[in-house]
């Protein structure tokens, strides 16, 4: 037998090694995670397979393809996304007003027709937006800038909703018929303005004279 067997006490257990000098365990040291870098950009993660998800952004690959079209795609999740344009999937659903989505987020900018929520504002007057597109094509009107640009003629528009439209001058497309004489018209606000020309509706008022006109202008 050993002294300390003799003395009537035992050896260390692991949980006693493991305690400080006050009497209480030494906190465990946590391992450091493994980052998984990428070669071409620097950029690291925690996980080797959204690493080589982030690779076929260099490389172009996508291996992800559509059984009912043949579009590929880089990402499974893009495939799922592009697949329910196909079945008319919508699994995100408003618990507010039941309208269906989707895509998650756009369910997401959805409830905020009904919270009022406008996390957006203008950097120019303060303007706040509930879609970060809508803040981006307000504040156009304040910089002038015209990134949407007819291929035709070179005339240039703030809104591609604008351009949109401008095309079908070019086209001669006229998309809109009215429903009682049957002519067409290349815009809506067009075919609406026509229409009343039927109906005899004059939804423009003075609010000096009370006269009711057809057209605003």
């Amino acid at each position: 037998l050993n002294s300390l067997s003799l003395a009537g006490e035992r050896p260390d257990s692991p949980s006693d090694r493991r305690k400080s000098p006050s009497g209480e365990p030494d906190p465990v040291t946590p391992k450091p995670v493994r980052r998984h870098h990428c070669s071409l950009c620097g950029r690291s993660f925690t996980k080797l397979g959204n690493l080589k998800e982030h690779e076929r952004k260099h490389t172009g690959e996508k291996s992800f393809q559509c059984s009912q079209c043949g579009k590929r795609f880089s990402r499974n999740h893009e495939l799922i996304l592009h697949e329910r344009t196909h079945t008319g999937e919508k699994p995100h659903n408003c618990s507010q007003c039941g309208k269906s989505f989707t895509q998650l987020g756009n369910l997401k900018k959805h409830k905020r027709v009904h919270s009022g929520e406008k996390p957006y504002p203008c950097s120019h007057c303060g303007k706040y937006f509930r879609l970060s597109e809508h803040l981006k094509s307000h504040e156009r009107t304040h910089t002038g800038e015209k990134t949407h640009n007819c291929s035709q003629c070179g005339k240039s528009f703030s809104h591609l909703g604008n351009l949109n439209k401008h095309k079908k001058l070019h086209s001669g497309e006229k998309p809109y018929p009215c429903s009682h004489c049957g002519k067409n018209f290349t815009l809506s606000e067009s075919l609406k303005s026509h229409e009343r020309t039927h109906t005899g509706e004059k939804p423009h008022n003075c609010s000096q004279c009370g006269k009711s006109f057809t057209d605003l202008a």
